[in-house]
């Protein structure tokens, strides 16, 4: 065993797990924002405005090549997040408020009161979960179920915000 690396096995931690469960973890808790206190999906939507700062700044198909994939990924470590806390949709999941976050601003310039309010839209929804979102959350599996409640919030959040930049003057 090389220096450093102690008596625990090949891609492991000092408690035994698999460093992908780590990941995982860390990952699907929106790197870390999840175990805020209060309001964790709040601290996770957040961390969704730097993330959609730097895919703005794509052009649009390859922005939104960039969001379907991450929308993908979000599913995936969802769905083992899951199976790792032993929790349907655990409130420390967050990497869906992040993806729900870059679907509601996808195609909105990088403005600050349109970033605000689309955050605050898409919190909004989110919160209320207006049909199909309970729908969803309740009856689809897994990451499926964790993330599509999102994606119908961020539709009604983005409706509104694209209503309000044509005709309100936002």
């Amino acid at each position: 065993m090389s220096a450093g690396m102690g008596n625990f096995p090949s891609g492991s931690d000092a408690k035994g797990r698999p460093l992908n469960e780590k990941f995982i973890k860390f990952a699907a808790a929106g790197f870390g924002s999840g175990y805020a206190p209060l309001a964790p999906g709040t601290a996770g939507s957040l961390v969704g405005i730097p993330l959609y700062l730097v895919f703005s700044a794509l052009s649009w198909p390859l922005w939104l090549i960039t969001i379907t994939a991450f929308t993908c990924l979000a599913w995936y470590l969802s769905d083992e997040a899951e199976k790792l806390f032993g929790r349907k949709d655990a409130p420390c999941i967050v990497i869906d408020e992040i993806a729900g976050m870059q679907w509601t601003l996808f195609l909105v310039a990088p403005m600050p009161l349109r970033i605000a309010l689309g955050f605050v839209l898409f919190r909004f929804f989110d919160v209320l979960k207006p049909f199909p979102a309970r729908f969803f959350q309740q009856r689809l599996p897994g990451g499926y179920g964790v993330v599509a409640d999102d994606l119908a919030a961020a539709a009604y959040a983005a409706a509104v915000l694209h209503v309000l930049m044509r005709f309100g003057g936002i």
